[in-house]
C-alpha cells in the first residue's frame, strides 16, 4: 500500500499513520494485554521492519499494518477513501474488523468506546455527503458487543445499518453439536433489542472460520463447564470424536489457553461428506435435512439471509490447499473451493444430493418472498417449547398473518404440546408453508421428525 511504502522509505508523516516504535518498550507493554489473533501463523502483535529498523503493530498478519486513528490525518485520509467509493456508486461499504480500530495500552484494544465514536463520525460525514451509503459491520465478537455496532444510546442510528449475525451463527452450530437449544435460547433471550432502523445478515458459513463467540456466563448458567464445553465443540467438529458425523478442521488452536476455531464447509460439518464416504443412505438424508433446517432458520429469523457460495449445492471440503505451500498452514482454505460448474449444469436431474439441497433452498427463498412477515421489523418472539431439543419463534404480523418457525435439533423424533405453541396450538389445522400440508396434532402434541423444520401459518 502506498502509505506503508512511503513509511518504509523514511517518510515520517506516513510513519505516523501507523503504530510504529523504535524499540520494544511500548510493544512489550501492549503485548501484556493484547490477545493473539493468529497465534500459529502470526504470533505476537508486532513485526520488525528491517527497512525502517522499527517495530510495526500487526495484530492480524505481518503484512497488515494497523492504522493509528489517534492521528487525525488518518481519519481524514480514510474518509477520503470512503468518498471515492461513494463516487464510484458503491451503496454498501463493509467495514472490516471494526472492533480493532482503536488501540489503548492496558486493554485488549477491542470494542473500545473510541472505535464506536470513529464509526459514528464516519457515518455522520457520509450522511451529509452521501446519505444513501450503508455501512455493514464485520465485527465477530461477543454477542453483547456485536449489537453495539448498530449505534446505541447517543449514537443510535449513527453507526452501521447492517451487521453480520455471528451470534446466531455460532449458536446454531452449538445446537447442532449438543442437540440441545438451551444455550441458543439463553443467549438470544439476553440480547438487547437492536434498533428498528438496522438489520442483521444471517448466515451459517463464510470464507472464514467459525468462532465460538458466545458468553461463558450463559454456558455456566445452563449447568455446563465453559472450558470443557468449548473443547467438546472443537472435538465434535474437528474429527476428534469417533461418533461425530462432522468433518471439519481446527483453525488457530492456541495451546496456551485452549482456544481454537472451526473450519469446514457447511455440508461437511453437518455430516454429508462422512455419510457419502460410508455410503450410508440414512446419514446422507439426515445431513441434507440438517442443511435445509439450518438454512430455513437463517431465511426466517429476521434480516438478510446470506448463503455462502457452494452451500446451495452441498459443496464438500476442498483439501487441495494442503498441496500448496502458501496455503497449507491456513485451514480456512478447506472451505474456499472453486465452484464446480459441472454440478450446477446437472442440477435438473433432481436425483442427487446437490439437486435435493438446491431445490429445497430455492423453495424456501420463494416462500420467503411470498410472505412479507419475514421482513425485519423486530417482529420476532421466542417461544418456549418445553422440549430441550426444539427451537421455536414467531414472526409476528399486525394482520394475523404471522408464521411460527419450529425446528428439531435432535436425531430422534420430538414433540411439542399444543399449549406451548400459543395461538397456533388452538387452531385446528395450522398450515405448514414448506410442505403445503396441514400440521396434525396427535394427543394434543405436534410431532417433529429428526431435523424437521416447520413454517406454520394460521391460515
Amino acid at each position: 500500500f502506498p502509505w506503508a511504502e512511503k513509511a518504509m522509505a523514511g517518510n515520517f508523516k506516513y510513519q505516523e499513520y501507523y503504530h510504529i516504535y523504535p524499540d520494544r518498550t511500548i510493544p512489550d507493554e501492549f503485548e501484556k494485554t493484547l490477545p493473539e489473533i493468529f497465534p500459529l501463523t502470526s504470533p505476537g502483535n508486532f513485526t520488525f521492519n528491517s527497512k525502517m529498523q522499527k517495530w510495526v503493530m500487526t495484530v492480524f498478519n505481518h503484512y497488515q499494518w494497523d492504522l493509528n486513528y489517534s492521528n487525525p490525518e488518518v481519519f481524514i485520509a480514510m474518509l477520503g477513501n470512503l468518498l471515492k467509493l461513494a463516487n464510484l456508486g458503491v451503496d454498501v461499504v463493509r467495514l472490516d474488523a471494526l472492533a480493532f480500530m482503536w488501540k489503548k495500552l492496558g486493554t485488549l484494544s477491542q470494542n473500545l468506546p473510541e472505535a464506536h465514536r470513529l464509526i459514528s463520525l464516519f457515518k455522520m460525514c457520509l450522511q451529509v455527503i452521501a446519505p444513501g451509503v450503508v455501512f455493514l459491520a464485520e465485527a465477530v465478537v461477543a454477542p453483547n458487543e456485536i449489537i453495539k455496532y448498530f449505534g446505541l444510546g447517543t449514537m443510535k442510528g449513527n453507526e452501521c445499518e447492517i451487521a453480520y449475525n455471528a451470534t446466531l451463527m455460532a449458536l446454531l452450530w452449538d445446537a447442532i453439536a449438543t442437540k440441545k437449544t438451551a444455550l441458543l435460547y439463553k443467549n438470544l433471550q439476553n440480547l438487547p433489542k437492536k434498533p428498528k432502523e438496522a438489520t442483521w445478515v444471517n448466515y451459517l458459513r463464510c470464507h472464514d472460520d467459525i468462532g465460538l463467540g458466545f458468553d461463558d456466563r450463559y454456558i455456566h448458567e445452563i449447568g455446563w463447564d465453559a472450558k470443557k464445553h468449548r473443547k467438546f465443540l472443537l472435538d465434535y467438529y474437528c474429527q476428534n470424536i469417533d461418533w461425530s458425523p462432522a468433518k471439519g478442521e481446527v483453525f488457530m488452536y492456541n495451546p496456551k489457553n485452549g482456544d481454537g476455531r472451526i473450519t469446514g464447509s457447511c455440508a461437511s460439518l453437518l455430516g454429508l461428506e462422512k455419510a457419502l464416504e460410508q455410503k450410508n443412505k440414512a446419514q446422507i438424508n439426515q445431513a441434507i435435512d440438517k442443511i435445509i433446517m439450518l438454512h430455513g432458520i437463517v431465511m426466517s429469523y429476521g434480516g438478510i439471509p446470506l448463503i455462502y457460495a457452494g452451500d446451495e449445492i452441498g459443496t464438500l471440503n476442498d483439501y487441495t490447499y494442503l498441496k500448496d505451500n502458501t496455503k497449507k498452514e491456513d485451514s480456512r482454505w478447506v472451505n474456499r473451493p472453486r465452484q464446480d460448474w459441472g454440478i450446477v449444469e446437472r442440477l435438473d436431474a433432481k436425483n442427487n444430493y446437490h439437486s435435493r439441497i438446491f431445490f429445497a433452498l430455492q423453495q424456501l427463498i420463494n416462500l420467503r418472498k411470498q410472505n412479507p412477515v419475514f421482513s425485519d421489523h423486530n417482529n420476532l418472539i421466542l417461544f418456549d417449547g418445553h422440549n430441550p431439543h426444539v427451537f421455536i419463534y414467531e414472526r409476528t404480523s399486525d394482520d394475523d398473518g404471522g408464521v411460527l418457525v419450529i425446528s428439531n435439533f435432535s436425531e430422534s423424533p420430538q414433540a411439542v404440546t399444543k399449549i406451548s405453541l400459543g395461538p397456533y396450538g388452538s387452531i385446528a389445522n395450522p398450515k405448514d408453508l414448506i410442505s403445503g400440508r396441514t400440521a396434525k396434532f396427535v394427543d394434543d402434541k405436534l410431532e417433529l421428525k429428526p431435523y424437521q423444520l416447520y413454517w406454520l401459518s394460521k391460515a
